[in-house]
Order: structure tokens, then C-alpha cells, then sequence
């Protein structure tokens, strides 16, 4: 029997085994599964009435609540296509997206509603504005009044079309103008399966969604929360000491985390003050980990922390760095380091480290080379974006920019993106290696290592350092430091110690883009094919 994929069956399985179990916790607001289904269809029913269509845009711009979680599900009950924004992105940042994908409602916070007066102005496409909160006078109607028309029935599987698109998220920007990365009902159910296949839940689970969900590392649990019957505590906005009290509280065991917040548990004052005994897992993605912080999680929660890696084209998770029953640790700090990688393909996935020709580089883990993928959970496509869905996929893989080694085990290393490798006297040189040396010092709060230009050597690593409150610490003795850690090549040439923080995007990776500017002042910079 060939039943179509679709998220909407996670959501029903969690209604159907347990609807009386508390599955969704946002602020003081506590709902069963059962609740949660009625309120998604409640929200469906809503949207009709307001007018919207199958394949219409739905857009959110709202931190971590039930009502953006609903949208998740309710959104594509109705075949329309659901969209959270990046909160952090700027009034024009917003205007270019919403208008690329033609989104025909807006539902967000008051938070937001200095910006909805230009939306007007600048978004024609925008029909609906629809605020979360208590009606105000920026928006058409409250998110509580589109509850109001009833609930839609429960959808027969088979009139769903597993090809349709489902979710559109923007990305990041940070290497350049933002696509709009098109994710269909298929998709997105063999994602779900797949994290569930290779990562480790039961439905004993409470899972803290810590990161934004219009972040990848946020919007990829949901869907598989929701499958597993997991109970779901919504974090609206990421303070250190309320989440670490929220694990206390909800006796949470598991989080995902991108290594900027683990950076910020692990430094902020109440640490130790709370009891997170509960967690046993913790996984770490959306940037590089270094085998320190792993460390310092583990000792911090007394848990298993893991790195991934993913891309917004995956759906998002591709990796996972899980245990695997044919590789056996040396040591403890051979466990360690391999709990740092991106780890090896979820089920679904296909992935290689190729050269420019596509061959295999190889599994030495030395040689470099691209991160390519094909598999269940890549994406159909960037909307309105044929001739860059071109450039990225070929013959029937998704090429990454991301530049790794590999073993014999499948397990992926991620050196650098491939426009942030520094070539120094005609040698490659990671800069995530540098910085996860740097990274190591206890001193180091937050560091970031860029190319700049030099006249003998081609480029040089810069690395700009922000220290620890109270944290003293020189460049020479930053240097000697990293002498043990580093071959002299890739020692950085330059160090600029800064106040903090470091530019950050919507999703917190580091703008190096930003960074490197200042030391190239305009100059072209080439990076040849590697």
C-alpha cells in the first residue's frame, strides 16, 4: 500500500497514542496532544476562512510559542506552506523575503509591531496581519479569533500530494542573499524518520526546543517531538539561567543547542545552582564543536553531547555523531574527538567527500575535500531560484561548500566552509582548527579566525579574540599556548583581542564575511578551488 508522506500523520500518531498526555508547554499554557490536534485544526479552519489557498505562503515572525508550533502542522493541513522568519533579521532583511515568496499573511508578535506599518507599505502581497498576543490596532486580528470558525475535519492521508511543497525557510544569509529553500510533505515525514531511526527517544522524553524555531537545529525536531509523542517545553527566547531552570522544573531530558548558547550555559553565573540531572541528551550543531566544549558539557550535565551537522537543504539534520557499534574508542579522548565531528549520515542519507572531479578524496583524514549529499531529506529545490538549484545540485547531489575529511567509518570532519579556508604560502589552512585551539584556552570566551591579505605569503590567519569578564591574557602568551596545539604554519600572524560580541547572524554563526572585511577593505579576495 502506497500511503503519501506527510508531517500531518506525525501529528496524528501523537494524537491517536497520546492525546491524553501533556505534550506541548509554552509559558503558563499546558496542552494534551489531543488539545494541541484540536487547536491545529481549529487554526486551519481559521486560515480558510480568511482565504487561504493551497500553496499560499503563511508567514510567522515569532519567537518559541504553541502558536508557531501549531502553524507547523496547521499551515499544511490546509496544503498551504508555512514560513517562520528569522526574528533577528532586519525591517529591510524582511521585506526582501516576504516579497521574493509572496506571502499572503503574517502572523506575529507585538514585539514585532513597529515593524508592521512598513510591511504595509512595502508588502503588497500581505493581506492579513494577524497578531499572537492581545489584539492591537497594527494588526487585522488576534491569533485567538482565527480559533474561531470551528475545526476542520481530519484529513484523509490519500488526499494529500507527498510532492507538494510544505515549508519554506529562508537561509541565513551569511554567505550571501538569502534563497528561499522549498521542503515538500515527503521530505519532510522521511526527515522525521530518519532522526528517529539513527538518534536515540523514547516517549519518555521532554525536549526543550532551545533553538528558535525558524533556526534549522529548531524547526528539524517537531516533526519527530511530535511522531515520538515527546513532551514539548518551548523556550521563547534563550536565557541561560531560565533554561536551565526550565530543565529543573520540566525535569527536560534532552536539547539541542549551536555551540554559541552551550558556550553561554557552561559561563553563566546560576550554573551548578539548578539541578539538570534529569538531561541525558544534548546535541550541538549549526556550527563547528570543538573537543573542549564537548567536554565541558558532558562534566557541566553530566550527559551524553553529541555534534551533528546539517544544512537548511537537509531538512536540516544530515549527521550524527551517535554512537556506532563498529567503531570502538582508544580512549577517552579518542571518544571525545570523535563525539566532536559532524559524525556519519542519518538513515536516508548518502554522503561523500569528493574532489573537484567527484571522486572520492581519501578516508585518511587528511585529505580534504567537499561535502556532497543525496538522500530523502534534501531539499526540491530554492523557490523561484532555478538556475542556483542548479548550481548547488548536480547530477543528483547537493553540493554543500562544506570542506571535510572522512575515515573508514563514514565519519565526516568538517575543516571549514570552503570560502573561509585560508591559503598561506600555498597551504590550506582550516580555520575552525585554529579556533577550536584557541577555543581551549580557559581565558577565551569567544574567538573567530579570518584570512587576511599579506605580501609574502598569499594570506594569513587573523584571529579576533573576546575574553572572559576579569580574563587578562596577552598575545604572545596566546601564541605560546598555541605552539603545543598547532604547527607553526597555521599559528595566527595576527591576533586583535575585541570587547565582544563578535557579529553574529539570525541563527548564531559568526559573520566572518563581516569580519574579514575590515582587513581586506574592498580588495577582491579569490579562493581558488580547493
Amino acid at each position: 500500500m502506497i500511503v503519501p508522506l506527510t508531517p500531518i500523520r506525525c501529528l496524528y500518531r501523537a494524537v491517536d497514542l497520546y492525546g491524553k498526555k501533556t505534550g506541548i508547554v509554552s509559558g503558563a499554557s499546558r496542552y494534551t496532544y489531543a488539545q494541541f490536534g484540536e487547536r491545529c485544526e481549529q487554526l486551519a479552519a481559521g486560515l480558510l476562512a480568511q482565504g487561504i489557498q493551497r500553496g499560499d505562503r503563511v508567514a510567522y515572525l515569532s519567537f518559541n510559542n504553541n502558536q508557531l508550533l501549531e502553524g507547523y502542522y496547521a499551515v499544511p493541513l490546509i496544503r498551504a506552506v508555512v514560513m517562520p522568519l528569522n526574528v533577528r533579521l532586519t525591517p529591510p532583511e524582511l521585506i526582501q523575503i516576504l516579497n521574493h515568496s509572496g506571502a499572503r499573511m503574517l502572523i506575529f508578535e507585538s514585539d514585532f509591531a513597529p515593524m508592521i506599518p512598513a510591511f504595509r507599505k512595502m508588502c503588497p502581497a500581505i493581506e492579513r496581519y494577524v497578531v499572537i498576543d492581545s489584539k492591537i490596532p497594527e494588526a487585522d486580528l488576534a491569533f485567538e479569533e482565527l480559533l474561531e470558525h470551528g475545526r476542520i475535519g481530519r484529513p484523509e492521508p490519500f488526499s494529500f500530494d507527498e510532492n507538494e511543497i510544505a515549508e519554506l525557510f529562508y537561509t541565513s544569509g551569511s554567505t550571501g542573499t538569502p534563497k528561499g529553500v522549498m521542503l515538500s510533505h515527503r521530505t519532510l515525514y522521511l526527515h522525521a524518520l530518519g532522526v528517529c531511526c539513527s538518534v536515540t527517544q523514547d516517549d519518555n522524553f521532554v525536549e526543550l526546543h532551545t533553538i528558535p524555531l525558524f533556526h534549522a537545529n529548531g524547526w528539524g525536531r517537531p516533526q519527530t517531538a511530535t511522531l515520538n509523542g515527546t513532551k514539548q517545553v518551548m523556550v521563547r527566547r534563550f536565557e541561560p539561567a531560565h533554561v536551565l531552570r526550565l530543565i529543573q522544573e520540566e525535569r527536560a531530558t534532552g536539547m539541542s543547542l549551536v555551540p554559541v548558547m552551550a558556550n553561554a550555559l557552561l559561563n553563566c553565573p546560576e550554573l551548578g545552582k539548578f539541578d539538570v540531572s534529569s538531561m541525558r541528551e544534548v546535541h550541538i550543531g549549526g556550527a563547528a564543536a570543538s573537543v573542549e566544549l564537548i567536554a565541558r558539557m558532558e562534566k557541566a550535565f553530566g550527559c551524553h553531547v553529541m555534534a551533528g551537522y546539517g544544512l537548511t537543504e537537509t531538512s536540516p539534520v544530515a549527521t550524527s555523531a551517535c554512537d556506532k557499534d563498529t567503531l570502538h574508542y582508544a580512549d577517552a579522548e579518542d571518544r571525545l574527538r570523535h563525539k566532536a565531528m559532524a559524525g556519519w549520515p542519518i538513515v536516508g542519507n548518502e554522503i561523500h567527500v569528493v574532489d573537484s572531479s567527484m571522486h572520492d578524496v581519501p578516508r585518511d583524514m587528511q585529505t580534504i575535500g567537499e561535502i556532497v549529499i543525496r538522500g530523502d531529506n534534501v531539499m526540491d529545490g530554492y523557490y523561484r531560484e532555478p538556475e542556483s538549484t542548479k548550481e548547488a545540485i548536480t547530477n543528483g547531489w547537493l553540493h554543500t561548500g562544506d570542506m571535510a575529511v572522512w575515515d573508514e567509518e563514514n565519519y565526516i570532519h568538517i575543516v571549514d566552509r570552503k570560502k573561509d579556508i585560508i591559503i598561506s604560502g600555498g597551504e590550506n589552512v582550516s580555520s575552525l582548527e585554529i579556533e577550536k585551539a584557541i577555543f581551549a584556552h580557559a581565558a577565551i570566551f569567544e574567538c573567530a579566525v579570518v584570512a587576511a591579505p599579506d605580501p609574502h605569503w598569499g594570506e594569513i590567519p587573523a584571529a579576533l579574540v573576546v575574553l572572559k569578564p576579569g580574563e587578562q591574557l596577552s598575545e604572545s602568551e596566546l601564541i605560546t599556548f598555541l605552539q603545543n596545539r598547532l604547527a607553526k604554519f597555521k599559528l595566527p600572524k595576527l591576533v586583535q583581542f575585541v570587547p565582544g560580541p563578535l557579529p553574529k547572524t539570525g541563527t548564531g554563526k559568526i559573520l566572518k564575511r563581516e569580519l574579514r572585511e575590515q582587513f581586506w577593505h574592498g580588495q577582491e579576495r579569490r579562493v581558488k578551488g580547493i
